[in-house]
């Protein structure tokens, strides 16, 4: 992946299961938006803005809820 993630902010578009799955995440990214896998300790509802903690590779992201961060 060529453009640093962790630190950037969005918001869930399919649900993160936890342990038991990944979700996708849409970052605001360089004048535009993209989609990544998200992987969450917890599940994280559609519509939760989220922080991206982690790069996973593969366009796969760690996430937390941005409520959480603060």
């Amino acid at each position: 992946m060529d453009i640093e993630v962790v630190g950037s902010t969005g918001v869930v578009v399919v649900a993160t299961r936890g342990a038991a799955g990944t979700g996708e995440v849409l970052l605001r990214i360089g004048g535009g938006s993209q989609t990544f896998l998200a992987r969450s300790e917890e599940p994280i509802e559609k519509g939760t803005t989220i922080l991206v903690i982690g790069n996973l590779g593969g366009r796969t992201v760690s996430v937390i809820p941005f409520s959480a961060a603060t």
